[in-house]
């Protein structure tokens, strides 16, 4: 079945330059997440060689994902914390190898280094996914301004030691977009224009605020900017229903459509077969 979506917290339909590629945010798109991890919470270790990785690329795209969204290091609770050297080394030939055997794929690359974004950069991605608001590593943003790349900025603390530790916003909406407001000043003032919006889902925020946050998802954002969102296998949808991550499916299906009536732009998820735009 093919849902058809009104974008309500839009007067505008959005676009992002990638590589002096015009891509349209006209609909709604899907990032199919590739772990390249031994150690992430829902498939680590399942596409961490070459070979397993070009397989699930194919797949991702074959099953809607316009852009695939590669990350090296896991960055769920009690995660081992990685190095530059060590992300570049898993990603070694990756990138190259999908957008050699894809030419027309997206790759969004899901680090807080630069010298990973620098790397990813020669190799061909399109996208920096930095869930650190460049607040982990002083030269990032820096970094992404010179590669001329689209930015995801997400809502986070402000350092990586804290950014699994819950909590209770007066009002996580504003919280939001106070800290969004903010942001995007830096990042203009650095060059950087082309711009994607990530709430934050699953760092740092209760149960309760990240329902909150799916209800009046509409309210996040300031129009001006794609927004994304990222709930797929998360704990806070799983863990209160006493499942696994892997067995909350339909509830997960439930949830995207919501978020999509509610304007989302692009929804990153682990198995876009399931999500029929």
């Amino acid at each position: 079945m093919v849902f058809s979506y009104k974008m309500s917290n839009q007067s505008q339909f959005f676009s992002i330059s990638c590589n002096g590629k015009l891509i349209d945010l006209s609909r709604p798109t899907l990032m199919g997440i590739l772990n390249l991890t031994p150690d992430s919470f829902s498939d680590g270790g399942k596409y961490n060689n070459e070979k397993k990785a070009l397989l699930q690329a194919e797949n991702l795209l074959e099953n809607g994902a316009t852009i695939i969204d590669i990350g090296a290091q896991s960055t769920r609770p009690n995660a081992d914390f990685l190095k530059a050297g060590e992300e570049i080394k898993r990603i070694g030939n990756t990138i190259s190898l999908i957008k050699k055997t894809f030419p027309e794929s997206l790759i969004s690359l899901d680090t807080f280094y630069s010298d990973v974004v620098k790397f990813g950069y020669n190799e061909g991605i399109d996208i920096v996914n930095d869930i650190s608001a460049g607040q982990f590593d002083a030269e990032l943003l820096d970094t992404v301004s010179n590669a001329g790349l689209p930015y995801i900025l997400m809502h986070i603390s402000s350092c990586y030691e804290s950014m699994h530790e819950k909590v209770k916003f007066e009002d996580i909406i504003m919280s939001i977009n106070r800290f969004f407001s903010e942001k995007i000043n830096v990042l203009q003032q650095k060059g950087i224009n082309d711009i994607i919006l990530d709430p934050g889902f699953g760092f740092g925020k209760t149960v309760e605020d990240q329902y909150k946050m799916i209800n009046d998802f509409e309210y996040i954002g300031f129009g001006r900017y794609p927004v994304l969102a990222g709930i797929s296998k998360k704990s806070f949808i799983y863990k209160p229903l006493g499942k696994y991550a892997n067995e909350v499916d339909n509830e997960t299906l439930e949830l995207h459509h919501k978020l999509l009536e509610k304007g989302a732009d692009i929804i990153r998820l682990h198995n876009p077969e399931t999500l029929k735009l």
